[in-house]
C-alpha cells in the first residue's frame, strides 16, 4: 500500500454536486471532496506518466494492468481518503465524526456523547424498519455542534468503544479558512468576459498555524513516484503529492467482536449501494421476525438491527474518457453506522477482508469503475454498550 500527503499550492475549490456560474449564483465548497476527486487526480498523473490519453478522439481502449480501462478498473484502488495535518515529520489522519456521536456544548465545554440502539415501547410507532432505534437519552435537549473531525487517538478510542475526551476533536476552523471570490462568466464564441455574468464562490485556504494541512490518500495496486504534481479540484488548482509512511487505521480486535457476537460497521468514505441506505451484503428480502435485515459479505454474517445515517447525498463527476458528466448516484454519507448482531464461528480473516475490499461483492469489485475511486470503504468498531 502507498500513501500520499496532498498539499495545496494555492486555494482549492471542490464544487460538489451543486451547479453554479449563472449570474448572481453562489458556489459553495466541500471541505473533504469525494474520493473520486483524489483518485481522479492521481490516476490522471499516472496516465501522463504512461502516455495514455483518454480523450474523445484518442480513446483509451487497451487495458492497463494498473488502471484497467474506463469501463473496467485495474489493480489501482483508493483505500483511504481523509483530511490530515503534519507537524515536522509527524503526520496524522483526521477521521469523519461517526453518525452515532453527538458533540454538544455546555457553556465553554464540549462533550462527546454516543447514540445507543434501543427497542421502542410497543405503544410507540416509528417508521424505522429495524428492531432498534439509535437514540440519545438526555434530560434537556441541546442543539448539536457540527464541523468536527476525530484525531487518530480519538478514533482509536471510538473503535474500542471508549469515551472520547473533547481534546481529540478537531474543528473545521482549525484546518481551513474560507476565501470568498468573484468569478466572471465567459462568452465561448468571443473567448472573452461576458457582460453581466458575475458570480461568487468559496475557495478553501488551508491554515498554517504550526502545521501543514492537507489530505491523505492511501492507494494500492499501482506504482507511483515519490513526488507528484497534481491538478486538484475545480479550475485544476495546483497541489503536490508526497509519498509518506503511515500506520494502518486502528481497528478493534476481531476476537473481541466475535466473543461479543456484535459490532458496529462504520462508513469511512461515501457509500454507493444497490439497496439505498442498506450496505452491500444486506438482503432486505431476508428478515428476522423482529425486522432485522440479513447481512452476509466476504464471510462476515449477521443481522443489521439498527442504523444511524446522515441525510443522503448525490454523487456525480466528470467522465474524462467520454467527455461528459458521470451518472448521478444517490450515496450514503461517510460516517454512517450500522449495528450488527453476528453469527457464531466467523473466522477472524473475514473482518480483514471486508476492510481490505470494502462494501463491494466480488462482481462489483472486478467490474465497477467506482470501486477504484475509493467509495464504500469501512472500519469496524466494538459495540459494548
Amino acid at each position: 500500500m502507498s500513501a500520499f500527503f496532498l498539499r495545496a499550492l494555492d486555494v482549492l475549490h471542490f464544487r460538489g454536486n451543486q451547479s453554479f456560474g449563472d449570474p448572481g449564483s453562489y458556489g459553495q465548497t466541500q471541505r473533504l471532496p469525494w474520493p473520486s476527486v483524489a483518485s481522479g487526480a492521481l490516476r490522471s498523473a499516472l496516465l501522463v506518466r504512461k502516455d495514455l490519453k483518454p480523450t474523445p478522439r484518442d480513446g483509451w481502449t487497451e487495458p492497463d494492468p494498473e488502471l484497467g480501462t474506463p469501463d473496467r478498473p485495474g489493480r489501482f484502488t483508493l483505500r483511504g481518503w481523509t483530511p490530515a495535518w503534519r507537524k515536522g515529520t509527524h503526520l496524522e489522519r483526521l477521521l469523519p465524526l461517526p453518525a452515532d456521536l453527538v458533540v454538544q456544548r455546555h457553556g465553554q465545554e464540549l462533550l462527546v456523547r454516543k447514540l445507543r440502539p434501543v427497542s421502542l415501547h410497543p405503544k410507540l410507532a416509528a417508521s424505522t424498519p429495524l428492531p432498534h432505534v439509535a437514540v440519545l437519552a438526555e434530560a434537556r435537549r441541546i442543539k448539536p455542534e457540527g464541523g468536527y473531525w476525530l484525531d487518530e487517538t480519538g478514533w482509536a478510542a471510538y473503535v474500542r468503544g471508549e469515551p472520547i475526551p473533547p481534546q481529540h476533536l478537531v474543528s473545521d476552523q482549525a484546518l481551513w479558512r474560507l476565501d470568498e471570490r468573484v468569478g466572471i462568466g465567459l462568452d465561448e464564441r468571443r473567448r472573452a468576459a461576458a457582460d453581466g455574468k458575475l458570480f461568487s464562490l468559496q475557495a478553501l485556504a488551508p491554515r498554517h498555524d504550526g502545521r501543514e494541512v492537507g489530505y491523505l490518500a492511501e492507494t494500492e495496486g499501482a506504482a507511483f513516484p515519490e513526488r507528484l504534481s497534481l491538478r486538484l479540484g475545480g479550475d485544476g488548482r495546483a497541489a503536490i503529492a508526497e509519498a509518506v509512511s503511515v500506520d494502518p487505521l486502528p481497528q478493534p480486535d476481531p476476537h473481541q467482536m466475535q466473543q461479543a457476537r456484535r459490532c458496529r460497521l462504520v462508513l469511512t468514505t461515501p457509500g454507493l449501494f444497490p439497496h439505498g441506505w442498506l450496505p452491500t451484503g444486506a438482503d432486505p428480502a431476508e428478515r428476522r421476525n423482529d425486522g432485522a435485515v440479513r447481512f452476509a459479505l466476504h464471510g462476515l454474517q449477521g443481522w443489521i438491527v439498527a442504523a444511524a445515517l446522515p441525510r443522503g447525498q448525490v454523487v456525480s463527476g466528470w467522465d474524462l474518457a467520454r467527455w461528459r458528466p458521470k451518472t448521478a448516484l444517490r450515496s450514503v454519507p461517510m460516517g454512517s453506522v450500522w449495528w450488527l448482531e453476528l453469527d457464531e464461528g466467523i473466522p477472524p480473516e473475514s473482518y480483514a477482508k471486508l476492510v481490505a475490499q470494502g462494501l463491494w461483492d466480488e462482481t462489483q469489485y472486478d467490474g465497477d469503475p467506482r470501486r477504484a475511486e475509493g467509495y464504500n470503504r469501512i472500519a469496524f468498531a466494538l459495540w459494548n454498550d
